[in-house]
């Protein structure tokens, strides 16, 4: 693919004063700005109506602000849509949204497909994606069959057959019991792409991300390593949160939270309202 000229010495994403208006006229998204470099996980959190399923939506071109959203450098709006669903996969909240084809093969080669992929090479890239999530068993069934949990591997394997850099998930553990929520935890963590996840689920957060952006109104108000911001039970109080259990807990990042190599880009563009914590 080669529909825009990519700045290879550009932050992978970059949010800058990004403002939303639905048609009705109310402000979803009131002055948004973030960054994020290649490898990064970034979690996105903040109470019910904050802005967070809409701000992911601006990711790849589904909303258009703006024009403040830049990937590689580009404008989203420069990008081939194809072309920019394929960098920035997002993953969407309910899972149904995400799988309309009889079986879950056709479901995972259909993006493959779409990219130009002879038959073949995308029914062999869906089969690998699929073993890749724990999912390669579901290849012949009928997604609205699957469990929650099962969906929720599937809608991610659909993302990651289209080989993305940036992976965009919302809500990644909703409604599942907690051996499903643990085994997608361990399956994101595990991937290498950068993330952005945005949740409710803040002991999550502890578990997948060091860099965390507290959203509300839709601004983001707050951004720092994960374990200082979810200390903080007056900023989190004050945006509808609460300090999850387990504080102390290890983080699947590694390394000693609070270090520059995991705050990264995530802190390096804020509104002048927004506190930083380093």
């Amino acid at each position: 693919m080669g529909g825009v000229e990519r700045m290879s010495d550009a932050a992978l994403l970059e949010v800058a004063d990004l403002r939303f208006a639905w048609p009705s006229g109310e402000e979803a998204l009131r002055g948004v700005s973030l960054a994020l470099a290649e490898g990064e996980t970034l979690a996105l959190i903040g109470r019910n109506g904050a802005g967070k399923s809409t701000l992911l939506l601006h990711l790849n071109g589904i909303l258009h602000g703006t024009r403040a959203v830049r990937v590689r450098g580009v404008p989203v709006e420069d990008w081939p849509a194809d072309e920019l669903r394929a960098t920035v996969g997002l993953v969407f909240e309910d899972p149904r949204d995400q799988l309309f084809m009889p079986t879950v093969l056709e479901d995972v080669a259909f993006g493959p497909l779409n990219l130009g992929l002879p038959s073949h090479e995308a029914r062999e890239r869906a089969l690998q994606v699929l073993a890749s999530v724990g999912a390669e068993s579901l290849a012949e069934r009928a997604p609205h069959h699957l469990s929650a949990g099962q969906m929720r591997r599937v809608a991610l394997a659909t993302v990651l057959a289209m080989e993305p850099e940036l992976l965009v998930i919302d809500e990644p553990v909703m409604a599942l019991d907690p051996e499903g929520r643990e085994a997608i935890i361990a399956l994101l963590a595990g991937l290498p792409q950068a993330k952005i996840v945005a949740t409710h689920d803040l002991a999550l957060v502890l578990e997948l991300c060091d860099t965390v952006a507290v959203m509300d109104e839709g601004r983001i108000h707050a951004t720092g390593p994960a374990r200082e911001v979810l200390a903080d039970e007056a900023l989190l109080r004050a945006h509808g949160l609460r300090r999850p259990v387990g504080l102390e807990g290890p983080s699947r990042c590694g390394g000693q939270s609070g270090s520059s190599s995991q705050i990264g880009l995530a802190q390096a563009i804020c509104p002048s309202d927004c506190s930083t914590r380093r």
